[in-house]
């Protein structure tokens, strides 16, 4: 029997891990409803409950599910006594790799992605990994075909990047894992980038990182408000935008059309794990989606169903820009030159398709679906 957490239980996560895998943890190891979860972080039960449904299907990928097994391990251990007025805790011990000393913090991630991720942009660059490998290797084709390998991955980095997305695997059942960089990975390369170019211009917020090393305690969900939002801001063009204010002083993108926006990228990634990591959806809005794989889960069917039934209603431009700016985390700029538009004109289109978008979800499953429950 699972045991509610309660001012005598104090499990700890790091503050690295992205919400999904938060709430995925607290609802499986603690036994936290769905609806807890879903008042204490202000948001609908049904994001709750795709945010678990996603995580369990990808249980079958080796660095999901090791990273996981480790994190419920370290949970059920309890975090370790810390003296009082030592200030706040950070995980002692590495997701992945107990026997080493080094903290797995946001810092170390960052630091390590920088150059893992510019090398999986490199063209077919690959990231190998299987369950006797202590290590995981990036490795790319050379000019004579050969394999060739151009950095090695510590493996609890590898697991971290998986969880934030950063990569995927197109076959988690092959005896030697592939995985490709995702674009939540390029748009999290983007942002490295940024830093280092602001860092050396003498703009570094160090208590900014001091805060995102910091663990997580689950206790405290429900207590304070969650202020920080969904996605970084370099992540998705929505949470740039729903800070902008229209001529007569109202927020351009309203709190409902964004929460649209973040629906249809919920599904987009659930339908990902039907097609493929590595399938084309440029395309989709015309209505050239990319194929069903035939063992993909019946969530991930289902989200698939609901994604090809939003961008057929709204069509070529509509779907267009809500799929690169929601889906695949292109910026508006680069959507406009992609599109052929006027320069600022891609805003407007993108609000208008938002609110249709949400249109036709209010037509066909009601504003958040099915009640749960």
């Amino acid at each position: 029997m699972t045991v509610r957490p309660g001012p005598e239980r104090s499990d700890t996560y790091p503050a690295w891990l992205p919400e999904a895998v938060r709430n995925y943890l607290v609802h499986t190891e603690s036994g936290m409803s769905i609806r807890a979860l879903a008042r204490a972080q202000d948001c609908h039960p049904s994001t709750v409950l795709r945010q678990v449904r996603k995580l369990e299907i990808r249980r079958d990928d080796l660095l999901i599910d090791g990273a996981l097994k480790s994190l419920s391990a370290q949970a059920s251990a309890g975090p370790r006594q810390q003296p009082k007025g030592a200030g706040p805790m950070t995980l002692d011990i590495p997701l992945g790799a107990p026997d080493q000393a080094a903290p797995l913090t946001q810092t170390r991630i960052n630091h390590e992605a920088r150059r893992i991720l510019r090398r999986l942009c490199e063209p077919g660059a690959v990231l190998a990994a299987a369950r006797d490998m202590a290590a995981a290797v990036v490795v790319r084709q050379d000019q004579s075909g050969d394999q060739l390998c151009t950095t090695k991955v510590d493996r609890e980095i590898a697991q971290a990047m998986a969880l934030k997305d950063w990569i995927a695997c197109s076959d988690p059942e092959a005896r030697v894992a592939r995985y490709f960089i995702t674009h939540t990975g390029r748009a999290a390369l983007r942002r490295l980038t940024a830093q280092d170019e602001n860092r050396a211009g003498g703009f570094d917020d160090k208590r900014a990182t001091a805060a995102r090393d910091r663990c997580w305690d689950m206790v405290s969900l429900g207590r304070e408000q969650q202020a920080a939002p969904r996605y970084h801001v370099t992540e998705s063009p929505l949470v740039g935008l729903a800070r902008r204010r229209d001529r007569d002083g109202a927020l351009f993108l309203s709190r409902a059309l964004v929460a649209t926006g973040e629906r249809l990228r919920e599904d987009f990634e659930l339908a990902q794990l039907a097609t493929g990591a590595g399938a084309g959806w440029d395309q989709a809005a015309l209505g050239q989606v990319p194929v069903l794989q035939a063992d993909a889960a019946p969530a991930a069917r289902a989200a698939y169903d609901r994604v090809c039934s939003a961008l057929a209603d709204l069509g070529p431009g509509l779907g267009d820009v809500v799929l690169r700016c929601c889906c695949l985390l292109e910026g508006l700029e680069q959507t406009e030159k992609t599109m052929g538009w006027s320069a600022r004109s891609g805003k407007i289109v993108l609000r208008i398709a938002l609110d249709r978008l949400a249109r036709h979800y209010a037509q066909n499953a009601g504003r958040y679906g099915p009640m749960i429950g």
